[in-house]
């Protein structure tokens, strides 16, 4: 049996970590309160010194909260905070980030019209006289990206980089500050493969270093390749305590949900129907001269879950925003059920049958500023069931809310909460419900499950192929193999704007996959490159 230091939500005494040094963190009886909702409640944890300390959970379960306290973001109602024995209490993550702590969130703190130099330098400006050393900076910067082997340009405009590169940047901003305590609320949500292996080869490094880490992520395998200990939390409390090293995939996932949890969701074989999407020689030349697409041609039937796999960049997000309607392509065509979309519009496209669940929710998908109520019916806000002579009608848009909050687990289930108080996983399965319940023909899916609990992904993996099986066609891109692996009836790998093999993926490899997604020709079963 494991040795877990697990109790009731109610009931739970955390266990106290023999050091040879006080703990680098210690959380005490915190308790935060957000009106009537208590994210925090009475919540203790211990850090040890240069560790790795994973912190798990559901969305809403309160992770977010207590790191964003630690961080000075938000006072405690209640409780106290040590840092290396002393108590502290920050007022700002000013004082934070003077006492050593730097954090890199979930959603970026980037200031888009900026170069990545002048962000990272945000705040922290290195002057000589009246001026910013802007030459000193850069050479620390790519000193860092260097040593990390964290790629990025000093000069390139944040609005210009991809998800995965602002991520980079990120972690640049928090590592240029020099913090020996560093807070990571989902650092790998974004990054491929390759690049997660790189990370933690900095993490590590890190913590050989003398640095501490506190990670924040709903990934159990990263959980057990990386933390010394993991603490885990349920409904705002600290439910569980374990060394990382006794445990398992499944034992963790039972904590964190409260109930056994399939990791890779059964699916049975697929019964393509009619042809649905046809993506006939598609080329995207960008305002800048990059050719995102270069004679892209595949199709999806009804009833079929065509994958799409690579290292973000290589144009899988330029072809779903073609399909879209989001970009006009420089050649070729797309059909749909025949008829040809191009150059219709989005709000046509989506009236035609196809959703879209965007990678980026908060640039695509959602109104922070709008209550979970208008953002249920954005993209059909303007044409019936959602307006009635005119007008809105609220009557089946509650009805259709909270409909999609409670199928769908969406907390808090207040339809007139705002889009941006929620946690990003939360924000993500508003997004997907949404979606789901259009109903569609065709459904693009990039990202599904980017920053959602192992709980909705079981949940939204099997709506998706409950979808499918009701001949709904999903073109899904994902930079998780084990996703698309599981989830697809055929896979496509991209490379540089092409199409460079078609996998099966009940038979194709990480590694194997991996190489094509690089550019490499590993031998694999391809039939359609």
């Amino acid at each position: 049996m494991h040795h877990l230091y697990v109790a009731r939500a109610h009931s739970y005494t955390p266990s106290r970590v023999v050091m040879d040094h006080p703990p680098a963190v210690e959380m005490r009886g915190v308790t935060k309160r957000f009106g009537p909702i208590v994210a925090n409640d009475a919540i203790t944890l211990t850090i040890a010194p240069h560790s790795i300390h994973a912190v798990i959970g559901e969305n809403g379960a309160g992770k977010s909260t207590a790191m964003n306290i630690l961080y000075g973001l938000y006072t405690p109602d209640a409780g106290e905070i040590l840092l290396h024995g002393q108590p502290i209490r920050f007022a700002s993550p000013r004082d934070a980030i003077v006492a050593g702590l730097g954090m890199v969130h979930q959603h970026f703190m980037l200031v888009p019209t900026l170069t990545v130099l002048e962000n990272i330098v945000l705040g922290a400006e290195p002057r000589v006289g009246l001026t910013v050393n802007y030459a000193g900076a850069r050479q620390k910067l790519l000193g860092l990206c260097e040593q990390y082997r964290l790629r990025a340009d000093p000069d390139a405009r944040i609005s210009d980089l991809s998800v995965g590169e602002q991520q980079r940047v990120e972690i640049l901003k928090t590592l240029y500050r020099g913090a020996d305590i560093l807070i990571l609320d989902e650092p790998t949500a974004v990054l491929t493969p390759p690049e997660v292996e790189e990370l933690f080869a900095v993490l590590r490094a890190l913590r050989t270093q003398g640095k501490t880490i506190i990670i924040i992520t709903h990934k159990l395998n990263e959980v057990l390749a990386l933390s010394d200990r993991v603490t885990i939390m349920r409904d705002g409390k600290v439910v569980g305590e374990v060394e990382t090293c006794r445990t398992s995939a499944e034992e963790l996932a039972r904590l964190m949900v409260g109930r056994e949890v399939l990791l890779r969701v059964e699916k049975t074989p697929a019964h393509p129907k009619d042809l649905l999407l046809e993506v006939d020689h598609l080329t995207l030349i960008k305002p800048n001269g990059t050719r995102a697409l270069q004679g892209v041609s595949f199709q999806v039937r009804m009833g079929e879950v065509v994958g799409i796999a690579g290292v973000e960049g290589n144009g899988q997000s330029e072809l779903i925003e073609c399909v879209a309607g989001l970009f006009k392509p420089t050649a070729g065509d797309i059909r749909l059920l025949g008829r040809s979309i191009l150059g219709l519009s989005p709000r046509a496209i989506r009236a035609a049958g196809v959703a879209h669940i965007p990678e980026d929710r908060h640039k695509r998908a959602l109104l922070l500023d709008f209550n979970l109520a208008d953002n249920v019916i954005l993209g059909d806000h303007y044409r019936p069931p959602a307006t009635r002579f005119g007008f809105f009608d609220r009557a089946y848009i509650d009805r259709r809310t909270q409909t999609i909050l409670r199928d769908f687990d969406v907390r808090p289930p207040n339809p007139l909460a705002l889009s941006r108080s929620l946690s990003g996983g939360n924000q993500q399965k508003l997004v997907v419900g949404r979606e789901f319940e259009l109903p569609p023909k065709l459904l693009l899916v990039a990202q599904p499950t980017r920053g959602v609990d192992i709980g909705a992904i079981e949940f939204i993996h099997r709506k998706l192929l409950a979808l499918r099986d009701t001949g709904v066609g999903i073109l899904l891109v994902s930079a998780e193999l084990e996703e698309v692996l599981s989830l697809s009836d055929r896979l496509l790998v991209m490379y540089a704007g092409r199409i460079v093999g078609e996998v099966d993926p009940t038979q194709a490899t990480h590694a194997e996959l991996g190489l094509l997604m690089t550019g490499a020709k590993p031998t694999v079963s391809t039939f359609g490159a």
